[in-house]
């Protein structure tokens, strides 16, 4: 069974910068596609960001331009760059390959 292990997160003030990660005891991301999620207290869980198992990503639009994600294939890892952090991006981040999800992590942006 696949589990993913998610890292990072945390208290920062507006326009500051996190990274995430989420690691995989595998190289499932190299053979699946991969997102981003989060979700504000709330509110439903959205999709914020791909990446296809061939490096393909895409953002949607609240967050493109401002978070990047990164692919480390030797250790199984992707992370999730976020910079410019605004208080409406504070919400718990989760990673999803296949059916496999992380265990989330919490993201405070307030000053």
């Amino acid at each position: 069974q696949t589990q993913l292990v998610q890292s990072g997160g945390g208290l920062v003030q507006p326009g500051g910068s996190l990274r995430l990660s989420c690691t995989a005891p595998n190289n499932i991301f190299s053979l699946y596609d991969m997102g981003w999620y989060r979700q504000a207290s709330g509110r439903q869980r959205e999709l914020i960001a791909t990446s296809t198992y061939s490096g393909r990503r895409n953002y949607e639009a609240a967050v493109r331009g401002r978070f990047t994600i990164v692919r480390d294939t030797a250790r199984n890892t992707i992370y999730l760059e976020m910079t410019n952090l605004k208080p409406e991006d504070t919400a718990v981040y989760y990673c999803m390959v296949d059916h496999y999800w992380g265990q989330g992590t919490q993201v405070t942006v307030s000053s």
